[in-house]
């Protein structure tokens, strides 16, 4: 299999945990992801396949979607509901709960969880925190495009943002502008890298969609001049104004080129995809 699927990841599973059943079911160690889901999340999960794997240094970031739910009443130290309990303090429902998410629109400096998967000095936050370490505050600059309510009942939300956007950020600093204590409930992404959650298939799917990499690969386009010589990497001439360009012979993804000297057509081969 070469490719790009899109996983609907189940709960309770972590992301390699996927990639081990895939590589299982289809008997091929060449799998990867374009982004970490926590193990308790659901959704959009896209895995690369085989040669499509060689991709994966050059796939940009992109705007994520999400659908999650706030519990209030208790601090988490993974500000989710699947941490260990750290305060529990008296509900307060005096907020107008559609004002309150419409707050958090904007770019911001977000301070990260402090079980999240960011390093500090080499190390990873939760690492820090199973050790019993203190972990010290980590912000990160993101932007929330859009915030809509889905049911005010249950304190569930659908969440437009920039990718590296912490949800359990927004959940927890959601409890500080209420006078609350607050954790995420529950989390599914639903966009991720250009795909969707209809497009989204189970684990155990009878059969899985296989996307080109054009699909993921956010670089032009150029038809090869001498396809032979691509194909073994030598350097060539193109005549394109991009520095970095996916280079194809007839519908065949053959390699990435990379301009060699500033001002000249030369490009020298980064990545061959065959």
């Amino acid at each position: 299999m070469n490719g790009i699927i899109v996983i609907n990841k189940p709960a309770n599973m972590t992301s390699l945990d996927v990639i081990a059943c895939l590589r299982r079911r289809y008997r091929q160690k060449k799998f990867g992801h374009a982004g970490t889901l926590d193990p308790m999340a659901t959704g959009v999960m896209v895995v690369l396949a085989g040669t499509a794997t060689k991709i994966l240094p050059y796939i940009q970031d992109t705007d994520k979607q999400y659908i999650a739910s706030i519990q209030l009443g208790a601090k988490y130290d993974t500000d989710d509901v699947f941490g260990q309990i750290e305060q529990e303090a008296q509900i307060h429902t005096d907020f107008d709960f559609e004002a309150v998410l419409k707050t958090f629109i904007g770019k911001q400096h977000q301070k990260v969880p402090k079980a999240s998967a960011k390093k500090i000095q080499g190390k990873k936050m939760y690492e820090y925190l199973r050790e019993g370490l203190e972990v010290p505050d980590v912000y990160t600059d993101i932007e929330i495009y859009d915030v809509s309510v889905i049911d005010q009942q249950e304190l569930s939300f659908s969440i437009d943002c920039s990718s590296g956007t912490y949800i359990r950020s927004v959940c927890r600093d959601f409890g500080q502008k209420t006078n609350n204590l607050a954790a995420m409930k529950s989390l599914v992404r639903t966009k991720a890298n250009g795909f969707s959650i209809e497009q989204a298939q189970d684990l155990d799917a009878q059969e899985h969609v296989v996307y080109p990499i054009n699909k993921l690969l956010n670089l032009p386009e150029i038809q090869a001049p001498e396809p032979d010589r691509i194909r073994n990497g030598q350097t060539v001439q193109l005549d394109c104004d991009d520095d970095l360009v996916l280079v194809m012979d007839q519908g065949e993804n053959l390699a990435i080129y990379k301009r060699k000297y500033e001002g000249k057509n030369w490009f020298s081969c980064e990545r061959g995809l065959r």
